[in-house]
């Protein structure tokens, strides 16, 4: 395959990893896979508009990404349903995505699982067209993004920290999001003090990822709860993967969702794959079976499931 490695030296863990071993540990490592492949280190301020490039360019295959959880949602979106494939080096704070996809978080090992990996199809989500392949939220979580984007980080753990002490000031003072929800066919009006929608469900007993990128459904979590220490209470158990078994979330799935939103500020009230994002009016959320191609390890488990139940339909079989 033909592979175009775009690693952005501003973003994630890349701003303190030695790029020139890392360059050459891909080109190596994929070539000896029989890959053509060529790296480029690109600043943070340009590597969006590199990765629009890359999307257009008829000799790349595989698009290789490296840098922050942002870095990876511009490229997702960037190749959301197209021919070409995403690959993810986890050099972001929390890797959600990459977890998902079974991608080592050691880059050294990352690298090798993808040069020996194999691509397939994963799901991809939308909001008023606008893809994501994580989750949209409103509600706690955007007040929470809003606190963090006022404190100064300048390393991963860093922005740990940043991150945990937006929460504890987030929950001070809980947000009430009034909504209007239709999901198959049924109309619902909530005052919440949070509600995400996950590209497929989240799996139990570990952080906030889907265990299978191709489930076909929307993950929905809704949470009325106005108590501080029961919603501080179920944000732990969110982190902790016992989510399930809280009483305070309400959990459901769906393939299209519709959230009517009448607040008087529209900007900011949303977050988009860790981004800040306006909450519209209306928002329509959808789920895109197999819209985005991506490169993932042979090993990942995923794979096997889905041949199995491939072979299990086969005729003749019992």
């Amino acid at each position: 395959m033909r592979i175009l490695a775009l690693l952005n030296r501003d973003g994630g863990t890349l701003k303190t990893t030695d790029l020139d071993w890392l360059s050459a540990l891909i080109r190596d490592e994929f070539r000896v896979h029989g890959h053509a492949v060529t790296v480029e280190i690109c600043p943070g301020s340009e590597i969006v508009e590199a990765i629009e490039t890359a999307a257009h360019q008829d000799d790349v295959e595989v698009l290789l990404v490296g840098g922050g959880d942002g870095t990876v949602s511009a490229a997702a979106a960037a190749l959301f349903q197209r021919d070409k494939a995403l690959a993810i080096l986890p050099a972001g704070t929390m890797n959600l995505f990459a977890r998902t996809l079974q991608i080592p978080l050691n880059l050294e090992t990352a690298v090798k699982a993808l040069a020996g990996g194999t691509v397939t199809a994963v799901d991809a989500a939308t909001v008023n067209g606008q893809p994501f392949i994580h989750q949209f939220a409103a509600g706690l979580h955007a007040r929470m993004v809003r606190y963090r984007e006022k404190i100064t980080y300048g390393s991963r753990i860093g922005k740990i920290w940043a991150t945990t002490r937006a929460v504890a000031l987030a929950l001070k003072r809980l947000p009430k999001v009034e909504l209007v929800v239709k999901v198959d066919g049924r109309t619902e009006r909530l005052k919440c003090s949070a509600i995400a929608i996950s590209n497929n469900l989240y799996g139990p007993g570990h952080l906030p990822f889907a265990d299978n990128p191709k489930g076909g459904v929307l993950g929905i979590y809704i949470c009325t709860e106005r108590n501080i220490r029961r919603v501080a209470k179920l944000t732990l158990d969110i982190l902790m993967g016992n989510w399930r078994r809280n009483p305070h979330l309400v959990v459901k799935t769906a393939t299209r969702l519709e959230l009517a939103y009448s607040g008087k500020t529209n900007a900011k009230r949303a977050v988009r794959d860790g981004e800040l994002d306006s909450l519209d009016e209306l928002s329509t959320v959808e789920l895109h079976p197999l819209a985005l191609n991506v490169l993932v390890p042979a090993e990942a488990t995923f794979l096997d499931q889905i041949i199995e139940a491939q072979t299990a339909a086969m005729p003749g079989r019992p």
